[in-house]
């Protein structure tokens, strides 16, 4: 992006509205109640012809720098010195408040460019608050209406006025491409493809850190960063948009999405809490990879294991992190324990991993990004047919299927059909009548056999097609 733009105002003037209709997607959570936003979220902004990273911020307010609101302020500020503008919002409808004079004279601190955006400029009565704005000292607002889209245009022409033709569009590489050794291709006519792809190690990840709230989901990723990227304190359920952030690890890039925390569902009754919560959910269903972070301190919650349950029935690679390691006093008998109850209350997750972690010092993190590599390995593995068959014909062997009704099934052959979880197909005689104690018999053993530790294995059972079904048919 060639610029980056922060959306500053003071609490529910519509910042994260103009956020959504700049990036094209309702991205960040968006409600009547003030102090909705908390963290800095980025996005990529189409404006007409305009390319540039925007940056969503929290309401500012006056507030002590321990305090939420402080830290939230912090923040904002943050985001204002990253940015090269930033688009000062203020309320056309209510007019000027003091917090926005204090803050317009903090923008002027910073020494940045800024554009000052009269919103809500639709609604009866806002032209007085519009023509207020010229007070604060910032040159002309441009009046627009984030939710409805009006004055996008007026917009994009103060923020290239502000910005600068050069700045607001770079040129172009026009180099005509020649002389240019093309990749040859992977596979020749004729030769046969490589059934068992080999995982690849350059390939970014999407990882997804859920749980319930208070259990150092910010703190975890801010220690990943090195640096107060999200805002923490003891305060539970600060978080509420799911947001994203990316860095390298051992040079590979990792998409790491941070969630609100979520309880129970006969708890969430709020219409926020719901949007958060959500909002978390989606981001399970984009990434690739879960970590489910358990405070070390209070354990398998019921929430806790309905969360890792929910992980895997979306079909996504899990991986457990058991958080505030650094205040367990005995650390070998609280693992032991750990590690029987893993195995005993997440049976559908046999061989899941389990890391030790403290946030707050950042004890186990690459442990715990090795489990996180090695999992979505698993994760991506095919096995070849040939393999398959020959499994499933010595499973056979040592475990023949049951007889239904006097008549004994028959597993005639198997195949993978997808992974991002592992998926297989087996045609077999009467699927319907195969009982689910048989099922778990081959899911287990696959599991086992071709290392698949704690992903979702899902079997399919088709059927057989009979080629002479029509001939009966006619014959009767």
């Amino acid at each position: 992006m060639s610029f980056t733009v922060a959306i500053v105002g003071r609490p529910n003037v519509g910042k994260s509205t103009l956020f959504n209709r700049l990036v094209g997607k309702k991205l960040a959570l968006v409600d009547d109640t003030p102090g909705v936003t908390r963290d800095r979220r980025p996005g990529e902004a189409r404006l007409v012809d305009l390319r540039f990273r925007v940056i969503d911020t929290a309401g500012l307010e006056e507030a002590a720098p321990e305090t939420l609101q402080g830290r939230m302020r912090a923040q904002t500020e943050a985001a204002i010195d990253e940015a090269d503008l930033s688009l000062f919002i203020v309320d056309a409808k209510t007019g000027l408040t003091p917090v926005d004079q204090a803050l317009a004279e903090m923008l002027r601190r910073h020494g940045r460019p800024v554009v000052l955006v009269a919103n809500k400029s639709e609604a009866r009565g806002s032209d007085a608050g519009f023509y207020d704005a010229f007070t604060l000292g910032l040159g002309e607002p441009t009046p627009i209406s984030a939710e409805h889209g009006q004055g996008m245009l007026d917009l994009r022409d103060a923020i290239v006025a502000a910005i600068g033709e050069e700045r607001a569009f770079p040129p172009k590489d026009d180099e005509a491409i020649t002389n240019v050794d093309l990749p040859q291709t992977a596979a020749v006519e004729g030769e046969a493809e490589e059934e068992e792809p080999a995982y690849d190690e350059t390939k970014p990840l999407r990882v997804a850190i859920v749980g319930r709230p208070n259990a150092g989901k910010s703190t975890l990723i801010n220690r990943f960063l090195g640096e107060d990227r999200l805002l923490t304190g003891p305060e539970a359920g600060i978080t509420r948009d799911s947001i994203s952030v990316e860095w390298d690890w051992r040079g590979r890039t990792i998409k790491m999405f941070d969630t609100a925390g979520m309880r129970r569902k006969a708890k969430v009754q709020e219409k926020l809490e719901k949007l958060s919560v959500a909002d978390g959910l989606r981001a399970i269903r984009f990434a690739e990879t879960v970590v489910i972070v358990f405070d070390a301190t209070i354990p398998f919650e019921k929430q806790d294991l309905q969360i890792v349950d929910l992980v895997l029935r979306e079909g996504r690679a899990a991986v457990l992190a058991f958080n505030k390691w650094d205040l367990i006093e005995d650390p070998q008998a609280v693992l032991a324990d750990l590690r029987e109850k893993t195995e005993r209350l997440l049976p559908q997750a046999r061989g899941i991993r389990a890391v030790p972690i403290s946030g707050q010092t950042g004890r186990g993190l690459d442990k715990l990004m090795q489990s996180i590599i090695d999992t979505d390995r698993v994760w991506n593995r095919r096995i070849s047919t040939a393999k398959l068959n020959r499994w499933l014909e010595a499973q056979q062997i040592q475990h023949p299927p049951p007889a239904v009704s006097g008549r004994r099934l028959k597993l005639k052959y198997m195949t993978q059909v997808k992974a991002r979880p592992p998926g297989f197909m087996v045609s077999c005689t009467r699927p319907d009548a195969l009982p689910e104690s048989y099922i778990r018999y081959l899911t287990n053993g696959l599991r086992n056999d071709f290392g698949l530790p704690g992903v979702p294995i899902r079997i399919h059972f088709k059927a057989s097609e009979n080629p002479f079904e029509s001939k009966k048919k006619r014959r009767s």
